[in-house]
């Protein structure tokens, strides 16, 4: 049925638009075949009321989407009905070489299947536009060429949900949780920060702001009726929020013991290393909000020797897990 009706409405448009004069209710009922063939074993006033009442839903659902469609009553007195394209023609997109290039480059980071249709539809819409074939967004950055990489599958699902004002319901699996648990999210934003998605939003059950990892999210993400609860804040911090809970805005510092050849992410972060010898290396790193949680994640590779509050918060952490 919504197929049929998109059919119908599209070929209403395209015959409002196609002609050169206005048309009346019975030329467009014998023009468009979603008409005739619905209406075709029909009589009568019975008949006809239905066609009218069709007809004016169609054609209040494309002035809706924005066709700009124009009544004019003829001499006789017939109303008819066009579409004219001068009134229904967008103004034309000037745009100058660096902003021809910067979207030529934004429609070119997406890599993913089901966003490289219309990321390749957009970006053939910026060459008509102005941005020349011969123009490589690339150009300027030689061999570097940027991806965003979107691997989870609750990508999608949470784009649409955060696009459409939806709230949903997911499992989490913190970092120091051995078994996910149920979320109830209203989305507001996703953002990728070194090379992981995050999205943030209102969790309902804890009735405040959160920051969730895709990666960790499991199983399907599912809708949880509409409507949110809290306020969107105009501005998401996303990756403050994030940078802050990995200790990148900590004015502190940690000493850590780190295995020889592990731990990359954490050595590219030390502002000082130490070779100790025996498959062990000495870090001092920044230390911040939610470093313990980051610092889990390496297991055995890491053991922490400074601060003791740090220490006794990855011990506990850790026992968590071991736990179960």
């Amino acid at each position: 049925m919504a197929i049929a009706k998109a059919e119908r409405l599209m070929n209403l448009a395209l015959c409002l638009l196609g002609t050169r004069r206005p048309l009346s209710k019975r030329e467009l009922r014998d023009s468009i075949e979603a008409y005739v063939e619905t209406f075709r074993s029909g009589n009568g006033a019975a008949s006809d009321d239905s066609f009218n009442r069709m007809f004016e839903r169609d054609k209040d659902d494309l002035r809706e989407l924005g066709l700009v469609i124009e009544t004019v009553e003829s001499l006789d007195g017939e109303i008819g009905y066009l579409a004219r394209r001068d009134s229904n023609r967008l103004p034309p997109i000037t745009l100058d070489a660096e902003e021809a290039a910067a979207l030529g480059l934004a429609a070119k980071v997406w890599q993913q299947a089901r966003l490289a249709g219309a990321a390749s539809g957009a970006l053939q819409k910026l060459r008509a536009a102005g941005l020349p074939e011969d123009v490589d967004p690339y150009e300027a950055h030689g061999a570097l060429e940027p991806r965003i990489p979107v691997h989870e599958a609750a990508f999608e699902p949470l784009m649409l949900a955060c696009r459409d004002r939806r709230p949903v319901m997911f499992d989490y699996r913190k970092a120091t949780a051995a078994h996910p648990e149920p979320r109830h999210v209203e989305p507001w934003a996703l953002e990728c920060w070194r090379g992981h998605w995050y999205l943030a939003g209102f969790d309902r059950d804890r009735g405040a702001e959160r920051v969730f990892r895709l990666s960790r999210i499991t199983g399907r993400v599912r809708s949880r009726g509409t409507g949110f609860t809290a306020p969107v804040p105009d501005v998401v911090t996303v990756r403050e929020t994030v940078a802050g809970w990995a200790g990148e805005t900590a004015d502190r510092s940690a000493l850590i013991r780190l295995r020889t050849g592990a731990g990359y992410p954490l050595r590219a972060k030390a502002t000082a290393v130490r070779e100790l010898g025996d498959g062990w290396d000495e870090l001092e790193i920044p230390y911040g909000h939610g470093l313990d949680a980051w610092l889990v994640e390496f297991g055995p590779d890491v053991v922490v020797l400074d601060p003791a509050e740090l220490r006794a918060d990855v011990v506990d952490r850790l026992r968590a897990v071991a736990k179960g």
